[in-house]
């Protein structure tokens, strides 16, 4: 077996970190635990790489930190002088060893005679996209694992624009990566000779300033409801305490009421099962906090702070947490409205969305005479759309969003940014309480004025190399044998990504998107499915969405197609197993 060889090189290896030597000992008292640690090597992808902590070159460890840093450090030298001048952003989060790896990086490029600058404590995702275009670096990192389990941790990287890397440079960086033999022996310079030599620079509060100044732009109303809005906010132990409370009270908020359990940041998590906005339960004690004061609406950023999560009231006086297309369609309904009535509207103006997210933003947008473009999942492609029309004028950014709570308003960042999209959404709320209204009775009023859009998303989370195989094999069986029908409606059209045709009847046509391994049925009442693998989890992911005349029939309708849909799923895993 190759993998035993590497585990022996591992186990011999003098210089092995203590605490990775006693973890592969212990490890090795698991055959299958030792085979998915060593049995490949943690792919580096277009975005970077994410992983489980642990010994072994299928998880994440300072030794594949500095393999991929290695990767990324030789594309810079590829690319000269210049480019290793202005250097790499390097930014982490809550997570363990999250600053060790942050540090790593600077290490590793630094021998490669490239500059670094890192944050001097923990910051979001947005933070380092926006340092990265504001110190003018040729390149950023952030360590982050986003919203994923404690045991997780990743390496994201960032092209000169802030946005994660585009795929022709990514495709140069990942040969870089897969071409070092020996993630053990690479070499690095250690702190003090870094900073000596002019290679390491520590930054923080010059670039939040600035940021802290940018987020003032977005702001379209300051709206007297704000300063007696009720607010509870939760970063879910993460990076957005600090920021998400500075843009609020640069919005002219001074109710807050953050979660003291959750404040502070935890690598556990320990509050929560998951640190991801997304799952309800997230929302438990901040829900807890809403009731005590009579809240207006409850905040939660994920971990790294490119998530935004939002509970309101309903209509029976209860917390409910929106979705991301629920929150996408409210703050987009207020954005063009205001820019509109203020005369700001840019003719050129431009919706980016993923494949995956509602329709009802398009519809939205289409009202006002603004075109929507959709990227494949994913919002380094979204910051792409944005980076080309900066260059040939053909839109205006307005907004970019997806449906898995990821936000931007404002394109001094490149990436989803939970700390905009939180004080935006505080504005939202407080224009509809100007008006009389909860955040939840404006999304109806969107609902009676758009159509009850509805959507959901099933996930089968399938760990290690044989989940990965049933993932492809789910993938592989709905491509070469596609539904016909789900509960008596007709299929009338299948997308595929990965070979980047559509089908509907007879007529064929080409989708103009990178290839993804990514499939999108249409059924002839209007409701689409939709199935993808997680780029960051084991996981596959199934998407849903609907459209009624009320929301009754919508939510009906909604549980019927996930429920012959995943039938239909579970029939093909059965199949697998046997």
């Amino acid at each position: 077996m190759v993998y035993k060889q590497i585990v022996e090189k591992w186990t011999s290896f003098a210089g092995l970190e203590a605490n990775l030597k006693a973890q592969l000992t212990e490890l090795q008292t698991s055959d299958k635990l030792l085979e998915d640690s060593f049995y490949k090597h943690l792919e580096f992808g277009t975005g970077g790489m994410r992983g489980e902590l642990g010994p072994g070159i299928n998880r994440m460890n300072i030794y594949t930190v500095r393999k991929a840093a290695e990767g990324l450090g030789k594309y810079i030298v590829e690319q000269g002088e210049e480019a290793m001048n202005r250097g790499v952003a390097v930014a982490y989060d809550s997570r363990h060893q999250s600053p060790e790896f942050a540090l790593e990086v600077a290490k590793v490029v630094g021998k490669l005679g490239i500059k670094s600058y890192v944050f001097e404590e923990l910051r979001p995702t947005p933070a380092l996209s926006f340092a990265v275009r504001y110190l003018n670096t040729f390149a950023g990192v952030v360590i982050t694992a986003s919203h994923n389990p404690p045991e997780y941790n990743g390496f994201k990287a960032y092209g000169e624009d802030g946005g994660q890397l585009p795929p022709e440079a990514a495709d140069i960086i990942i040969k870089y990566v897969n071409a070092v033999e020996d993630e053990l022996t690479i070499e690095v310079l250690e702190e003090k000779e870094l900073l000596e030599k002019g290679l390491l620079t520590y930054i923080g509060a010059d670039v939040d300033a600035a940021y802290v100044e940018q987020l003032k732009t977005i702001q379209l109303n300051r709206l007297p409801e704000a300063k007696d809005l009720k607010i509870v906010f939760t970063p879910l132990h993460g990076t957005g305490n600090k920021p998400v409370r500075a843009g609020l009270e640069a919005f002219g908020f001074e109710n807050v009421t953050v979660v003291k359990e959750q404040e502070l940041p935890d690598s556990n998590f320990s509050t929560v099962k998951s640190p991801n906005p997304e799952e309800h339960a997230a929302f438990e004690i901040a829900i807890r906090y809403g009731k005590e004061i009579d809240a207006d609406v409850l905040l939660a950023t994920d971990p790294d702070a490119d998530r935004l999560g939002v509970a309101v009231k309903d209509l029976s006086g209860e917390y409910t947490v929106l979705t991301g297309n629920q929150l996408g369609a409210l703050m987009l309904e207020y954005l063009l409205s205001e820019k509109k009535a203020k005369g700001i509207l840019p003719e050129n103006g431009v919706v980016i969305k993923t494949i995956v997210t509602s329709e009802i933003g398009r519809t939205i947008a289409k009202s006002y005479g603004i075109p929507t473009i959709d990227t494949l999942t994913g919002f380094k492609f979204i910051g792409e759309k944005i980076q080309e029309f900066e260059q040939t004028h053909e839109h205006t950014f307005l907004f970019g969003y997806e449906e898995s709570y990821g936000y931007l308003i404002g394109d001094f960042v490149r990436d989803k940014d939970a700390v905009q999209s939180a004080i935006f959404a505080a504005e939202v709320a407080a224009y509809y309480k100007a008006k009389g209204l909860t955040l939840y009775e404006g999304l109806l009023e969107i609902f009676e004025k758009y159509g009850f859009y509805q959507e959901g998303l099933e996930s089968l989370t399938l760990k290690g190399k044989d989940g990965a195989e049933q993932i492809a094999y789910i993938m592989d069986t709905f491509r070469k044998a596609p539904i016909k029908e789900i509960n008596g409606l007709n299929v009338v059209a299948v997308e595929d990504y990965l070979t980047s045709q559509r089908q509907e009847g007879l007529t064929e046509t080409l989708i103009d998107l990178p290839k993804s391994n990514v499939i999108k049925y249409y059924l002839e009442d209007g409701s689409w499915f939709c199935l993808r693998p997680s780029g960051t989890e084991p996981k596959a992911k199934f998407y849903f969405s609907v459209n009624s005349p009320s929301l009754e029939e919508s939510s009906s309708k909604l549980e019927a197609l996930k429920t012959g849909v995943m039938e239909q799923v579970n029939a093909v895993i059965d199949g697998y197993n046997k």
